[in-house]
């Protein structure tokens, strides 16, 4: 590297989550040290454009700034994405930090664009990073890893329509109501709904639908809703918890992002027992993903008895200044600059290691 590492923040894309990404990249690229890091915004529109703009040496005022598409001195990214131009020095990132959520950006397909351009980046790798964000490949990997989880059902939409009552059987006899309907491959809580009856349920999945192909049902927890952040590739650190207390039925996508009824308790008020069940399932899950870099694992602590269920990995999670996963790190002795710079070098010490893999036989 020749003066400064050039970081290239990659952030929008083709998502329902496209918003929640400025709002992290907008953070993001204001707390960045800029004295170490040149700063690259790249911005993959909603419609699948990418487009880079030019070095950011000082604050954004407003995340409207980011749409790169809208200013005419922008230059088209399109170029940028060719092995023979993004290895020319005017392109090349040292390091690619994808703000991306969801679809098209947290499971693996952007991960798999780097890898062939053997680019550095944070984060989980393709395989991780595609596995989480398939709820029910990440369920089943949890299954077979002896990892405790609620009970689950899954189908397609294919499968809804030719088996519809077989599942709903499967579904009563298994689950039963109340029940929570959600996408297969989403996050942020989008097109997630609780169902109390049958009735409820069919327009859950229809919601559901609207979002993926595959759709997973969950059964509803009596349960605390507990997050650990996790940061590292072999060896693992993880922050303090927190809980999630929402004003709504469950923690969706308003409650994240919109009403300002959710409260986050930092640290979460847990027994020396049920924390240690809590940090040993989190590395467990997140070793079983095969994440690197940083996650957030979600759990449930059962009311009734304080057993712990791990609910999902979150490879890519909320990450603007008053997200969970920051918060966690902040009360764990970590600032949002520290965490941003630790992010980096361990996405170029995963590079680095990657790099000495041999692809031939001599």
């Amino acid at each position: 590297m020749n003066g400064k590492p050039k970081v290239a923040i990659v952030y929008g894309g083709k998502s329902a989550e496209y918003e929640v990404s400025l709002q992290t990249a907008f953070s993001v690229i204001n707390a960045i040290d800029k004295e170490k890091y040149e700063v690259l915004p790249v911005h993959i529109t909603n419609k699948g454009r990418w487009v880079e703009g030019h070095v950011i040496a000082g604050a954004l005022e407003y995340k409207e700034q980011l749409l790169l598409d809208e200013n005419p001195t922008a230059v088209s990214a399109n170029e940028w994405l060719t092995p023979s131009n993004i290895n020319a020095s005017k392109h090349k990132p040292d390091i690619v930090f994808p703000l991306l959520h969801g679809p098209n950006g947290e499971d693996g397909t952007v991960q798999g664009l780097f890898e062939l351009l053997d680019i550095a980046y944070v984060g989980s790798g393709v395989a991780g990073s595609a596995v989480a964000m398939d709820k029910v490949l990440a369920k089943d990997i949890f299954r077979a890893h002896g990892i405790p989880q609620a009970a689950y059902l899954a189908f397609t939409k294919y499968e809804w329509t030719e088996q519809r009552e077989h599942i709903l059987a499967e579904l009563e006899g298994l689950i039963g109501y109340p029940c929570f309907v959600k996408p297969a491959n989403l996050g942020s809580s989008i097109g997630i709904s609780k169902s109390h009856d049958r009735k409820g349920f069919m327009g859950s999945v229809e919601l559901a639908f609207q979002f993926d192909q595959k759709v997973v049902v969950e059964e509803a927890l009596e349960a605390r809703e507990i997050e650990i952040g996790v940061i590292g590739n072999d060896e693992l650190e993880l922050s303090t918890i927190g809980e999630i207390q929402s004003g709504s039925d469950f923690y969706d996508y308003e409650s994240k992002y919109q009403d300002g009824e959710t409260n986050l308790i930092i640290p979460a008020m847990v027994e020396e027992e049920t924390l240690a069940q809590l940090q040993t399932l989190a590395k467990k899950a997140y070793k079983a993903l095969n994440c690197s870099g940083l996650s957030r694992v979600d759990c449930f602590v059962r009311t009734s008895d304080h057993k712990v269920f791990v609910n999902e990995v979150n490879t890519m999670p909320g990450f603007t200044l008053f997200s969970m996963f920051p918060l966690l790190w902040k009360h764990t002795g970590v600032e949002y600059r520290q965490l941003i710079d630790r992010l980096i070098r361990l996405g170029i010490e995963r590079h680095q290691k990657r790099s000495q893999i041999r692809y031939r036989i001599d």
